[in-house]
């Protein structure tokens, strides 16, 4: 259990309550960070902005994925 308490869906603001429908439907119930963030208008944007821009983050190509683990391991002086 939290030590802060969320906010209700009752107490909570307009964007809260549609960002809770949106959690209910994807995870079949509404996530404690969520109704923590609740608490400030700002955070609770900046948690939504965040999340959604990992749900539509694209994967990246093998061959861009071999070049920058060949430039890690030259950096760090890894033989493999």
């Amino acid at each position: 259990m939290a030590r802060i308490e969320g906010v209700s869906e009752h107490k909570a603001g307009w964007l809260s309550r549609f960002a809770y429908r949106y959690a209910r439907k994807r995870f079949g119930k509404v996530p404690e960070p969520l109704t923590i963030a609740a608490h400030h208008p700002w955070i609770s944007k900046g948690y939504g902005t965040f999340e959604w821009t990992l749900a539509r983050a694209r994967l990246v190509d093998a061959h861009l994925k071999a070049l920058a683990s060949l430039k890690v391991a030259t950096l760090i002086g890894c033989p493999f």
